[in-house]
This record gives C-alpha cells, structure tokens and sequence, in this order.
C-alpha cells in the first residue's frame, strides 16, 4: 500500500515539473517565433497547463482504463472551481470584471452541457470526440478573433497569463530542452502515476473512478493550482480565473475528444448520474458568484470549499460511489 502511494508521489511531482517546464519551453519558444503575448496566454498558457490531464487521459484510455480517463477530467474540473478557486478566494478576494469573462464563462458552462449531452448514451465514442474537437475548434477561433479585432478586457486577462510564468529558458538550446524534457517528464509521470493509482484501487478495493476522480483529478492538476495561486497572491483576480475556466474548456472539449479518438470511453455509472451533474453545479455556481457580487468573496471561496470537501465526503457516504 505505501509504495502505491509512493508510486503516485512520485508521478504527480513528474507531471508538475514537466508541465512547468513544458508550458515554460513553449512561452519562450512563441516570444521568439514573435507569437503574440494574447495567443500565448491563450493557447499555451490556459491550455498548457492541463498537458498532465491530457497525458494522463491519453494514457489511461490507451491501456483500457477508461474510468480514469474520464474521471480524471470530470474531477479536475470539479477540483478547479471548488477547490482551487476557493483556496485563491481565500488568500485575495477576486474581483472580476462580468463583461471580460462572459465569454469564458459561458463557454465553460457550454462545454459542460456539451459533454453531458454527448455522454448520455454512458459512452463517448469517436463521433463525439469529433465533436467534442470540433467546439473546441470553434472557441479558438471565436476568442482569438474576438481578442485580437476589439479592445475586450478579456484580451488582458490572458495577455497577463503569459506574464505570471517568469524565468523562460533564454537560449534555442534550452528553450529546446525544456520543451522536451517537460514532454518525457510528463509522460513518465502519467505512467507512473497510473500504476500507483491502480494498484492502490486494486489493493484496497476502490473502484477506478473514485481514484480518477480524486486523487488522481487533483494531483493533475497541480499546475493550474500553481499558476492561479501565483495570480491570486500577486493580486492578478482575473488571470486566476481566466487559467481555470480555459483550462476547464480545455478539459472537457480537447482532453476526452483526443482520448475517445484513440479509443471509445464507456462512462462509469457514478459518473453520468453523479459526478457530471457535481461538474455542472459547481460551473453554474462559479458564474452566479462572479456575475451577481462582480467578486469572489472570502466567504464565497469559503463556500467553494466547503463544497470540495462535500463532494469528497459524499464518495464514503453515498452508497454506490466508492466501491469497486
């Protein structure tokens, strides 16, 4: 049981160094292909810092393990509202411009709907991933247009995601080993990861899903954790925002579209009657948070966590949930 959880240790600190250097290769690179700081806040930033979720889905749907394929993404999301928005909004109140994220917002809570609605059959196959990708296509394109061809706040936000990552490797040579160091990291670290996480389900008779949707949600996660923390303490509200509701777009539309390309995703049971509609709560309670106060409160982030800590405790008390 103890090197299981050494096992996931090790993995989760893999996929958190190769994701920061990754996401840090790849902002050097775009500075010096003269990328715009907006597509790289966008794109490389919002996005990049789900490349442990990517890899570790990818992986797991390859080796038959589709219950952390899809629980890691639904916990992830989960864990980005309630957990990390809660703890940023404890450290500094988060005061959000509504017009600057409403395209965001929207486009998260879309997202979700998306995927439940897809997910309805208990199952994504290779034509809901192509549509899946296809949405995700679509708000690339929306965003950057919109960003780039009116003065939206909302171009800021992620103009300034780019600028919370500081000490970018200076030279082509590093610049190239960061990139693909961070690759093999986070690669090795998914494998290693998924090995302790399903030993440990194995060994202590939970099921696949529960681990996915906990454990390993959380520990692929920790770059979008790092990266909001650093904006919350620098007093950058909208940039911990922002990084959560790109990434959780980015989760629900590119992670299980390019896993259930590579291989069809039956849905676990807890997760379409359960976990899924905890996904659409917390996204639909985020907005009423941000669109009514204009703010996330102290007492708000508070709530946040509270519900996190609701979510967990419901899979030892709700019958269904933690067993294999």
């Amino acid at each position: 049981m103890l090197m299981n959880f050494l096992y996931i240790a090790a993995g989760i600190g893999l996929l958190f160094v190769g994701g920061e250097a990754l996401i840090r290769g790849a902002l050097s690179a775009a500075k010096r292909l003269g990328i715009s700081p907006l597509l790289s806040g966008l794109v490389i930033v919002g996005f990049g810092t789900s490349a442990p979720e990517l890899v570790v889905s990818v992986d797991a749907a390859i080796n038959g393990q589709p219950d952390i394929s899809v629980g890691n993404v639904v916990g992830s999301n989960i864990g980005n509202i309630l957990l990390i928005l809660g703890l940023c909004a404890m450290i500094s109140p988060m005061a959000v411009h509504p017009l600057a994220l409403r395209r965001d917002g929207s486009s998260m809570v879309a997202a979700t709907l998306l995927l439940m609605a897809l997910a309805a059959g208990s199952a994504l196959g290779r034509i809901d991933a192509a549509v899946l990708l296809t949405a995700l296509a679509a708000y690339l394109i929306w965003a950057y247009r919109t960003e780039s061809t009116q003065p939206l706040p909302a171009a800021a936000v992620h103009e300034a995601e780019a600028s919370e990552l500081q000490a970018l490797p200076q030279s082509p040579l590093m610049t190239g080993l960061s990139i693909l160091g961070g690759l093999i990291l986070l690669i090795g670290g998914a494998r290693i990861l998924l090995i302790g996480a399903v030993n440990l389900a194995t060994s202590a008779g939970l099921s696949e899903a529960f681990i996915g949707l906990t454990l390993v949600a959380v520990g692929t996660s920790l770059p979008e954790l790092a990266v909001s923390l650093m904006a919350a303490l620098r007093r950058h509200a909208d940039v911990a925002v922002g990084n959560v509701l790109g990434s959780n777009i980015f989760n629900a539309l590119g992670i299980l579209g390019v896993s259930a390309i590579l291989q069809p995703l039956p849905l676990a049971d807890r997760i379409v009657w359960f976990d899924q509609w905890v996904m659409l709560a917390a996204a639909l309670l985020l907005l009423v948070f941000l669109y009514t106060g204009r703010r996330l409160s102290r007492v708000e982030g508070g709530f946040l966590l509270l519900g996190y800590i609701a979510y967990v405790g419901a899979n030892f008390f709700v019958p269904g949930l933690m067993p294999a």
